[in-house]
């Protein structure tokens, strides 16, 4: 197989996204990205990868988001010395979002490491260290929108723009299958990276080649529609929630992206304040990675879509220190707490709604995407109870979600972007989707008259041959993880689950012989697994 693809993340799953492209002259990964969701998903970032790093010739990465860009550091570390090609915006976030990624990384290990003493368990490692992700920036080289760009013999590569993010691109690649001269055309791929939903304050609508042989697309809003909103109806959804939020007497708490969501509620603030269609509270930007980003706008101003600078105002306040993002906890109403990360998964966005959701007069904004088995998931689908940091939280904050800020196509807007390439040669592949959203992207697709031969959804680690028919080549027999562990809530999430359960019984239980037989039942239960399974107790 001279010319094949691999499809190592996003695959079954929204993030992770990394695809390895074999050819002839090397191969070359598409994206080296986080794993986020449930704990089973994330300790894939632990693992070693299904690669030798050494053996990457090279990295072209879409975009900055973590999901997308965030294992770098753990390739560089581990032998690969390629050059990262990737757009000017990309390159300029990435200069902070990988030493962050890093530093929050070895923070978690270090509180985890204190547990796991306390509890007699082996340390850690981190997946990588500030150190590491600096180093990695070294190899990352700037790439112009609409220009080809040589990677390897017999490799280019085209940036085309995707509307997601600052940055943000589709990738187009010509390959040579063979390098021994001749008149055979290549081979083109085209991958569309995350595709922003057109309209976006700060970039212009997706773009793309026509007729690629091959194309891999993202499902993550493959299974629903959203209502199409301008500039001013987006804003009147935000004006409305957050006069509600005031309303209520508290403290409006949103957890935000540190990339694009966070200035674009920002810009959206900028103007409903200077439109006096809100009044102008005291916003608390508590991320010192967002205020970094915020900068790195700033530098970009004559590329984006607006006028003037709208990340400065008198009000708008830029949270650093520790000791500053603690004193925001005696703010008892009348001011926006906007502190990453969005899915609610770490950071300081923890310890505010550890702070905030027992508050029935707070507000919690959820304004992006909430993968299976994050926090920011759990909150979205109702909890009543959580645990953070260990401690169990009832939530009585009012617990509200808008879609308006979303950075990816709907289905829309997908099947249209699909529409403009004019056709693809051979296959499609669908992937950085849920199930239910690539299956319904495939069947709108069959109802175009796409061939059910022509549209594969790929696995974990499955292969193609890009020199044979669509059908995937399967992962090895034993993948890192099957399908169905990549689909929704994990053991992690039933077992917090359990605790909160176990504990409302015994508080709602009548007196203490009732809870002296309940604890009885589920230590019975336990000494009955334990023996069938044939463990120790």
């Amino acid at each position: 197989m001279s010319l094949s693809l691999t499809f190592h993340g996003a695959a079954g799953t929204v993030t992770g996204s990394c695809f390895r492209l074999s050819t002839p002259s090397g191969d070359v990964l598409i994206d080296c990205g986080m794993f986020q969701g449930t704990k089973t998903i994330r300790e894939l970032n632990y693992r070693p990868f299904p690669f030798d790093p050494s053996s990457i010739a090279a990295v072209l990465l879409t975009h900055a988001h973590i999901d997308h860009s965030g294992l770098l550091p753990k390739l560089t570390r581990l032998g690969f010395r390629g050059r990262i090609y990737a757009t000017g915006g990309t390159v300029d976030l990435l200069e902070y979002m990988l030493p962050d990624s890093g530093y929050i990384q070895e923070g978690e290990v270090e509180r985890l490491n204190r547990r796991n003493r306390q509890r007699g368990r082996a340390a850690v490692q981190p997946i990588y260290t500030q150190d590491d992700a600096i180093r990695s920036l070294r190899r990352l080289r700037r790439v112009e929108y609409d220009r080809w760009t040589d990677i390897l013999p017999g490799l280019r590569a085209r940036f085309w723009q995707a509307g997601h993010i600052l940055g943000s691109a589709s990738v187009e690649i010509e390959a040579i299958d063979g390098l021994g001269g001749g008149t055979a055309e290549p081979t083109r791929l085209l991958l569309s990276g995350d595709l922003g939903p057109g309209g976006k304050s700060f970039h212009a609508d997706a773009d793309g080649p026509e007729r690629p042989d091959w194309m891999v697309l993202e499902t993550t809003y493959g299974d629903r529609d959203r209502t199409d909103l301008d500039e001013a109806g987006r804003q009147a959804v935000l004006r409305a929630e957050v006069s509600s939020a005031l309303a209520a007497g508290g403290v409006l708490l949103i957890p935000v992206f540190a990339v694009e969501r966070t200035q674009e509620l920002l810009y959206d603030l900028d103007r409903l304040f200077d439109g006096g269609q809100l009044p102008a509270v005291d916003v608390f930007l508590d991320s010192p990675l967002a205020d970094a980003v915020t900068g790195v706008f700033r530098r970009h101003l004559d590329d984006l879509e607006t006028h003037g600078d709208p990340f400065t105002r008198a009000n708008f306040h830029h949270v650093r220190g520790v000791p500053e993002s603690q004193r925001l906890n005696g703010i008892s109403g009348g001011a926006i707490i906007m502190a990453a990360s969005g899915m609610c998964d770490a950071g300081r966005i923890r310890h505010h709604l550890k702070n905030r959701l027992w508050r029935p007069q707070d507000t919690v904004l959820l304004v992006g995407y909430q993968a299976p088995g994050t926090f920011g998931r759990l909150l979205q689908e109702g909890a009543s109870r959580v645990r953070i940091h260990g401690e169990e939280i009832a939530v009585k904050a009012r617990l509200r979600s808008i879609d308006v800020y979303s950075g990816h196509a709907d289905r829309s807007a997908l099947l249209d972007w699909v529409d403009a390439r004019h056709g693809v040669g051979h296959g499609l592949f669908l992937v950085h989707g849920e199930e239910a959203a690539r299956a319904s992207i495939r069947r709108a697709l069959l109802d175009k008259g796409w061939a059910p031969d022509r549209i594969a959804l790929p696995a974990l680690d499955d292969r193609v041959d890009l020199a044979a028919p669509c059908p995937l080549v399967p992962a090895a027999p034993h993948p890192r993880l099957a399908p169905a562990d990549l689909a929704g809530r994990d053991w992690h999430n039933h077992y917090a689950e359990a605790l909160l359960a176990l504990r409302r019984t015994l508080d709602t239980a009548p007196d203490d012989a009732a809870r002296e037989r309940i604890l009885a039942g589920v230590m019975g239960a336990l000494d009955t697994d334990t023996a069938a399974n044939g463990a120790k107790p």
